[in-house]
């Protein structure tokens, strides 16, 4: 799958699970679960020890049906390791022009984090794919709808805060993509094997998209 394929895959779904643990362990149970409820966009954060290594194993395990990607990328040197273990597409939480260039590099999407006017508009002009406002509870839907007023070519994604509740206020103000962590997956979930309640709200989350754009 090449950039633009990865780009327009994540751009349809309209949903990033974003997976963060202490442990790599149940993971790739947890992005099984994630996929059984119509999420096929999941991002491993490179906080998650041996990150690196579960992106390997899950491009290996599920193929072209889900799209790996790796998360809190903040460096370059760290977004090429994870592009060379199969990462494709690389998530940051702030901006960092040196990572948007390594990504371009290697032909993988770029979603850059960013939050004022300003580094969301540099973000863009530096080739930034989507721009993750981030945090998205600071300022919520009317921000995006602010942002997107005098940027509407901007496709943006909201992280951070993003719920069942407000998941279709994003949506009308104009968010292209949500990523979604501990509403969807969260070390609770993880530790009592909760994978039917995790396949749950993937699929609930997935419903309200579709219901936000009119599907």
């Amino acid at each position: 799958m090449n950039a633009l394929q990865s780009l327009q895959k994540i751009l349809s779904g309209g949903v990033i699970a974003i997976m963060r643990a202490p442990s790599a362990t149940q993971l790739l149970d947890a992005a099984k679960a994630i996929y059984e409820g119509g999420v096929n966009i999941i991002e491993v954060t490179m906080t998650t020890p041996g990150a690196l290594n579960v992106v390997e194993q899950a491009v290996s395990q599920f193929g072209d049906r889900v799209l790996f990607g790796a998360g809190s990328v903040l460096d370059p040197e760290t977004a090429r390791l994870a592009i060379l273990a199969g990462a494709q597409f690389v998530v940051s939480p702030t901006l960092n022009l040196e990572t948007i260039e390594m990504c371009k590099r290697y032909a993988v999407p770029v979603i850059p984090g960013a939050f004022t006017p300003t580094e969301i508009l540099t973000a863009w002009e530096h080739g930034a794919d989507i721009v993750k406002v981030f945090p998205a509870s600071v300022g919520g839907p009317a921000y995006i709808k602010a942002i997107k007023a005098p940027l509407p070519q901007i496709r943006l994604a909201a992280v951070g805060g993003v719920t069942i509740e407000n998941t279709a206020q994003f949506f009308s103000a104009g968010i292209d993509v949500i990523g979604v962590g501990a509403e969807l997956v969260n070390a609770r979930l993880l530790e009592s094997g909760a994978f039917d309640e995790i396949t749950r709200r993937a699929r609930a989350f997935r419903q309200e998209v579709e219901k936000a754009r009119g599907r």
